[in-house]
């Protein structure tokens, strides 16, 4: 069947690509703002009111700081779709496909391992102790609250059928999540391994790219900081 200009149908359009699951750490890119700030308040005053050396010392200083702070704080993310895990790290970027993984690991730090033995450091998820203890700490008490809800449901009942321990019951699930983020992340990048890891769209190898364009200028102003130090006097 054609159409009426004697042509074909239009063909469908494009499946869109697969879209990443995007991992950042909200405290790290709100320190990594706060740091900027301070940086480009201070090196911008020594750098228009310094006299002598001053401003030469600054401008070093905040070629050599700038790159520092958005490489650890506002660079590192963790992309991950059904394909591939793609890790944004201050230096490097490292695409990772499913089939290549053989396990996430949290401990101190969170990290993947690849089947080649080796390890990846996720910079976007750190691990907060202080998180999983809170979560901990939740839990336990969701759990005794749980527990004190059924020893007191039957002598708890009132007329309708409904006492305070029914009501204690039905609190625990208010007080907050069980699993700190970082921790949560793990396991939905653990469901996608999963899900994905045998399949065909997820097969290839490791690649590891250099993030140049954060490097070279950190190595120019810790250079040109150099320089200036030595020929000081």
């Amino acid at each position: 069947m054609t159409t009426p200009d004697n042509k074909p149908p239009a063909s469908q359009p494009p499946v869109p690509a697969v879209k990443d699951r995007i991992y950042r750490s909200p405290m790290g890119l709100a320190g990594g703002v706060l740091l900027l700030a301070v940086v480009a308040w201070l090196g911008s005053d020594a750098l228009f009111n310094g006299h002598g050396r001053a401003p030469w010392l600054a401008l070093a200083t905040m070629i050599l700081l700038l790159p520092l702070v958005i490489a650890f704080t506002l660079r590192p993310a963790v992309f991950a779709n059904e394909e591939r895990l793609r890790i944004r790290n201050p230096y490097r970027v490292i695409t990772v496909p499913w089939a290549e993984v053989e396990a996430l690991r949290s401990g101190f730090t969170n990290e993947v391992r690849t089947k080649s033995g080796a390890k990846y450091q996720l910079w976007a998820v750190p691990v907060s102790l202080r998180g999983r203890k809170r979560a901990e700490r939740r839990a336990a008490s969701a759990a005794r609250r749980s527990a004190t809800g059924s020893a007191g449901l039957g002598a708890g009942l009132g007329a309708r059928g409904v006492g305070f321990g029914g009501l204690g019951a039905g609190g625990a699930d208010t007080i907050g999540p069980a699993r700190a983020e970082s921790d949560k992340i793990m396991d939905d990048l653990r469901d996608l391994l999963d899900r994905c890891g045998d399949g065909e769209p997820a097969q290839g190898g490791t690649t590891i790219r250099w993030a140049y364009e954060v490097a070279a200028p950190t190595l120019a102003g810790a250079v040109l900081l150099v320089i200036l130090l030595v020929t000081g006097g």
